[in-house]
């Protein structure tokens, strides 16, 4: 048996065949049309799948379900997109026009959702709780809990990156101050870099900046490997502020595992061994077992191997 998983982004939709097993065999991309009702873009995604279908050599009919990740508030018991800002959705049926091309079950599911059970599938399935954070240009992320997504009363639980890190702090784009993505997401880490550079300029961080045309989420670390002391205390600083969200995530889920995904997840063990220090030094769990933190696995696959998990669990 086949599932299909969509992962539908403001530049990209992107769509893979999957086994039983969570093993994506085949996948394709194409541009997402733009500033189009959503109907043009759900007729693309059929044209996608389809495709990846047959290019695999696989049957329609060995395909049991389709998941799709979107950004965006999603309706579950409706399969639509309450409201999406990147892709200009609002109130949109997706289920039910996906499947006046193709009459499947379909799954509808927010993309960091979706993401969060990639990982899951792919390093999770031994938690009863999973906590999954994407540190990209805001903090998503995903909870897990008895392999099922916690999507709250209304479909928009677990918005991790809005829990208040530092009361009345930066303003978030959510129209709230002090929220953890400000301090923790990626956006917020070159930002951090930025003002550095202005107040130290003998920083290496500038002669990077300047050899790459531009400040980037490596910026502050490539200098640091480099043992230059400002760059030091950006990364330090940082790292102070995403483990300081995952300890508000321990205490409140008591997972057994978090895994942490977007770029500066590529950074490995040089940012998992401070954040599991300060994990273990601030959360208030100090009789039960500790809970795991890594890095992700999947990166660009896990939103299509997540979604077909989403399909799968339709059926």
């Amino acid at each position: 048996m086949y599932y299909i998983g969509i992962d539908l982004g403001g530049t990209n939709i992107a769509a893979g065949l999957v086994d039983d097993k969570g093993k994506l065999l085949h996948k394709l991309s194409v541009h997402t049309p733009s500033d189009v009702d959503y109907t043009v873009i759900v007729e693309e995604m059929v044209k996608l799948s389809r495709k990846v279908v047959s290019e695999y050599g696989a049957n329609e009919a060995d395909i049991k379900s389709v998941g799709i990740g979107c950004p965006g508030s999603i309706d579950y018991k409706k399969g639509s997109v309450a409201y999406s800002n990147n892709i200009k959705m609002y109130d949109a049926p997706v289920r039910e026009e996906f499947q006046k091309y193709w009459n499947i079950p379909v799954a509808l599911e927010n993309d960091a959702n979706a993401a969060a059970l990639g990982e899951y599938v792919a390093c999770g399935e031994a938690a009863s709780v999973f906590v999954a954070v994407t540190l990209g240009t805001g903090v998503g992320g995903g909870v897990i809990i008895d392999g099922k997504i916690f999507t709250g009363s209304n479909g928009a639980g677990a918005e991790l990156g809005h829990s208040t890190l530092v009361h009345n702090g930066l303003p978030c784009t959510c129209g709230k101050k002090g929220c953890w993505e400000c301090y923790a997401s990626a956006t917020a880490l070159v930002n951090q870099t930025k003002i550095a550079i202005e107040k130290h300029p003998e920083s290496l961080m500038t002669k990077i900046a300047k050899e790459r045309g531009k400040v980037n989420g490596r910026t502050a670390f490539d200098a640091a490997k480099q043992n230059d002391s400002v760059a030091k205390y950006v990364v330090e600083k940082y790292l102070e502020y995403v483990a300081d969200g995952i300890v508000s995530m321990v205490n409140i889920f008591q997972p057994d595992k978090v895994v942490i995904s977007g770029g500066i997840s590529n950074e490995g063990d040089y940012i998992l061994k401070p954040i599991r220090e300060y994990v273990e030094k601030y959360d208030y769990n100090k009789l039960f077992n500790k809970v795991e933190i890594c890095t992700a696995t999947l990166l660009n696959d896990a939103g299509i191997i997540g979604a077909a998990y989403a399909g799968k669990q339709l059926i």
